[in-house]
């Protein structure tokens, strides 16, 4: 087997092995990790009992018996695609499990609204009762935290801690930002409109206080722990798990249609920290990360079509490409932002081979920036893509394309050195003479000469010209 065969397999096995993954990552998983919970456990039996509710409606009856245990969920940062994919793994767990309640501890300044909106349609459909807890003191549960909180089933904070500053400065898009000013206040005002709707009707469902919500999301209020519970904003203030399971214990939660005792005096805690796939999630949707990955597929696919065999250029860029698509299904992603920077490199390369005195280079200068500032749809300051970043790629593609192009004019400066043009100029011997037949060696080469001034064996020539396959030369 050849040394390229062997390389271009070794190439698509990679590939294969890296798109494996792509699709393992796409499947939520089964199982969670255990971990030992001495510090936070007890060990007596529990359930949670069916009991009627008379504000609720017709109500269901629920005769599944539940396991003695609470499942501990861990959010501490903003709120994105990894923290979504977590929580709705952790609830499913739980549900396959028939463990008795989720702790959802929170610390989190916000997020992505799409990313806020699944966990609630996660937490709201789910069959365990959910708490959101807002843990430990000077944790906060701010902007998407506080629609998580409105949206569990019960609530609780710790000392010291505070929640609220709900406004939807995320819900404007960059592309707003190029618009009118007029158009950017009516986009803002359906933003804020949308946002104050649904969370009260997140409090209306859940029995909570509407009109401070309403507040939170349009003048952005906040609110410390104990302000929260004396407006019914929370359930409970609890300054650790044991304070917790204690003070849960009795409240009544609704779960899909069913009124349901919560009983968590004494259950035992399980806990399922964040793992592997949520870090990885985490690195991918940084649109720094992504950005990255965008250039080193551009470049990759660049220089291996550029060059055919590299082999290494193209195995990048398909695994950068394919993660780069990935991420994508997962940020809210301005295509015309992508198709800019994609217009924009190939002005550069076209600046390469057609003549346009800059025009092309410059354009596509102008259009990568533009682009790149464009490409993700997100106003929330934790998925910014960082201006500094921009500056430097920006720099250094310029700074490449032009140094390429510096090195193609030269060559086409450069006098011919190939082929019979590259003969002509250059330094010989002669080999043999006879009669009129004369035989040099040129550049290694044997050829057929003729002069026209008699020549001897061993003297230095230089050819003149070319005449089909014979040299025309002269003595030096």
């Amino acid at each position: 087997m050849s040394k390229r065969l062997r390389q271009l397999l070794w190439a698509i096995g990679f590939s294969l092995l890296i798109i494996s993954i792509l699709v393992l990552m796409a499947t939520p998983a089964q199982s969670a990790k255990k971990s030992p919970t001495s510090a936070l456990t007890s060990a007596s039996s529990s359930s949670i009992s069916t009991s009627s509710s008379s504000n609720t409606g017709p109500l269901k009856t629920n005769p599944a018996i539940k396991i003695n245990k609470a499942l501990v969920l861990e959010v501490s940062g903003p709120i994105g695609p990894a923290t979504q994919d977590y929580i709705q793994r952790g609830i499913a767990y739980a549900e396959k499990k028939q463990l008795a309640i989720i702790i959802l501890q929170l610390n989190t300044p916000g997020g992505l609204e799409t990313s806020m909106r699944d966990i609630n349609a996660a937490i709201i459909t789910s069959r365990v009762p959910i708490i959101a807890y807002v843990a430990p003191a000077g944790a906060r549960a701010a902007s998407a935290g506080t629609f998580i909180m409105y949206a569990s089933h019960l609530t609780a904070m710790a000392p010291g801690t505070h929640i609220g500053a709900a406004a939807p400065v995320n819900l404007m898009s960059a592309a707003d930002q190029l618009d009118t000013q007029k158009e950017s206040n009516v986009a803002h005002t359906k933003a804020v409109n949308d946002a104050a709707a649904y969370i009260q009707s997140l409090a209306q469902m859940r029995g909570r206080n509407a009109d401070w919500a309403e507040i939170a999301v349009r003048k952005a209020a906040s609110l410390p722990a104990q302000e929260a519970k004396r407006l019914k904003v929370i359930d409970e203030m609890a300054d650790d798990y044991p304070q917790l399971l204690q003070k849960m214990d009795g409240h009544a939660a609704v779960v899909q249609g069913v009124s349901e005792t919560v009983s968590t005096k004494n259950l035992t805690l399980e806990q399922m920290p964040p793992d592997w796939r949520y870090q990885f999630l985490s690195f991918l949707t940084d649109p720094n990360i992504v950005y990255l990955l965008i250039m080193i597929a551009m470049y990759g696919l660049f220089f291996e079509f550029s060059n055919p065999g590299l082999i290494l250029p193209g195995v990048a860029g398909v695994i950068a490409l394919l993660l780069v698509l990935y991420a994508f299904q997962l940020l809210p992603i301005n295509y015309v932002g992508l198709l800019l920077m994609l217009a924009g490199v190939t002005f550069m390369i076209l600046e390469i081979y057609i003549v346009s005195l800059g025009v092309l280079g410059l354009g596509g200068m102008i259009a990568f920036v533009i682009g790149s500032i464009m490409l993700f749809d997100i106003h929330d300051p934790n998925y910014r893509l960082a201006l500094s970043l921009i500056a430097a790629v920006s720099i250094i593609t310029m700074a490449f394309f032009f140094v390429v192009l510096n090195l193609a004019i030269r060559s086409h400066k450069k006098a011919i050195i190939t082929g019979k043009e590259g003969l002509i100029g250059s330094e010989g011997v002669v080999l043999s003479v006879m009669n009129e037949q004369v035989i040099v060696r040129v550049l290694g080469e044997i050829w057929e000469a003729r002069s026209p001034v008699m020549l001897q064996e061993g003297q230095k020539i230089k050819v003149v010209g070319i005449n089909g396959l014979m040299l025309l030369v002269e003595p030096i």
